[in-house]
């Protein structure tokens, strides 16, 4: 393995050590043997700082995640007290813990439909895997043991388990895996700059994924089809946001054949569209919802799982006949995470995070926008305080530039030599800086951002 070490870094440094220990998730891992690692070495508010003390703004927060910054004292001490009080303990076989309940109580007070229990996991791949149990348990107990076929959509991310990798609509996560199963299928995205027919005005694009959904649910049977599953924006096929119209049409599909709702809310959730949930900002009705991410500002990892309460008295009623709920995690209900998650949600309240977020977003947007009269930008896109910048080669035929080229990882890779931190999704260029950012933060946000953009357009000039 000694060749896989980048000559670069002293035998004893961090990043040599990385090279030979970790296995690094969703990474290129020749590239990353050619590259090395970035060292993340400490964090505080919308910072983070490098290996060799360089400063970079996190326009990403991290991933998707640290809502309200890194260093939050109170999130810090809320897990410490936790960690006296009572460090772990379990909620199977009826045990339960105080934090575990009140973040439950909060939960369902927060959320936009009407909530009846919560189940608590680890992640947002957990948090889905879960939901597709959930699908198929449920209609069994009802008698609809044919309701088992999941539709969710073509670019669209749910995690990275067996069955929610398999709701993933991305190739790389379904490629050498064996994903997705045979009862997830997959819909259109909706992308109205990538998909759009010729002379196709929004609203026919809208109408025309509406009956594409339709012809697949018939085709398949509609007696076949458990659920539907979305997130508000898709984040990692590139924040995608739907034309006006888009959601109300597809739920008038789902509620014609009886096919519920899957909102999946782990990127969106808490603020992030401008509103508290994605649901609200796009008149989504769930039938279930799925959280993670800034559930916890990612202090901790922990997810929710919410059903509506006829789905969870069917749990009770079949429970004479087929005993335990056969599901659960080690870490459900984790004492600490809760606790931290409960003040994360204090916090937001307390401090108007929403509002804040809201008020900021219209800055962000009006300065993301602005790009879209850059040369490399094709579409510029976003909602609340996430947003992408796509890169195209031809603005007028939206021709992509070429693998060769690499301009979207030689965007993201310049901003980082500015102090910014960004990600690229192909040649998308992603946005999603923490909650709490101020219009001074947006400012230096889009400076880096515009600056990286024109190095951009050399190195593409050279080719």
């Amino acid at each position: 393995m000694s060749n896989l070490l980048h000559n670069e870094f002293a035998p004893d440094s961090l990043e040599a050590k990385d090279l030979a220990h970790l296995l690094h998730p969703t990474t290129h891992l020749a590239n990353h043997h050619r590259s090395g690692p970035t060292l993340h070495a400490r964090a505080e508010g919308v910072y983070v700082w490098d290996g060799d003390g360089k400063q970079h703004l996190e326009g990403m927060a991290g991933l998707w995640c640290t809502a309200l910054g890194y260093g939050e004292e109170e999130l810090v001490q809320a897990a410490a007290e936790q960690m006296r009080k009572l460090s772990y303990s379990q909620l199977f076989t009826g045990k339960t813990n105080e934090p575990s309940i009140l973040l439950a109580e909060k939960l369902k007070a927060m959320v936009p439909f009407d909530a009846g229990r919560v189940f608590f996991g680890l992640s947002g791949s957990d948090a889905n895997d879960t939901q597709v149990k959930l699908m198929w348990y449920y209609h069994n107990l009802i008698g609809a043991p044919e309701r088992k076929k999941i539709i969710a959509r073509r670019l669209g991310y749910h995690g990275v388990t067996v069955a929610s990798g398999s709701l993933t609509g991305l190739p790389p996560f379904h490629r050498q895996f064996d994903l997705p199963l045979p009862n997830v299928l997959h819909t259109d995205a909706p992308s109205y700059y990538h998909g759009a027919l010729e002379g196709e005005t929004e609203d026919d694009f809208t109408t025309r994924l509406a009956n594409n959904l339709e012809d697949l649910i018939v085709a398949e049977g509609p007696q076949t089809i458990a659920a539907f599953i979305a997130e508000p924006v898709p984040g990692a096929g590139g924040v995608l946001v739907a034309p006006p119209g888009y959601y109300e049409k597809i739920q008038a599909v789902l509620r014609r054949h009886g096919i519920f709702f899957i909102d999946d809310e782990v990127i969106c959730g808490f603020g992030r569209t401008g509103k508290p949930f994605g649901a609200e900002t796009f008149g989504i009705e769930p039938t279930t919802m799925s959280v993670a991410k800034a559930l916890s500002s990612a202090y901790l990892p922990i997810s929710a799982v919410i059903v509506p309460e006829f789905m969870y008295e069917a749990f009770v009623q079949a429970s004479r006949d087929v005993g335990i709920f056969g599901h659960g995690f080690t870490y459900s209900g984790h004492p600490v995470c809760a606790a931290v998650a409960l003040r994360c949600l204090e916090l937001m309240e307390e401090r108007a995070v929403f509002d804040h977020a809201a008020a900021i977003g219209e800055t962000f947007q009006a300065r993301l926008q602005a790009l879209a009269d850059h040369p490399l930008v094709g579409d510029a896109r976003g909602v609340g305080l996430m947003g992408a910048v796509e890169l195209v080669a031809n603005k007028a035929t939206k021709a992509p530039f070429g693998a060769d080229v690499g301009a979207g990882a030689h965007c993201v890779a310049r901003a980082l030599e500015h102090g910014l931190i960004v990600r690229n999704i192909g040649e998308s260029v992603a946005l999603c800086p923490p909650l709490i950012i101020d219009d001074k933060q947006v400012d230096e946000l889009f400076g880096k951002l515009e600056r990286a953009l024109d190095d951009t357009l050399r190195h593409v000039n050279e080719f």
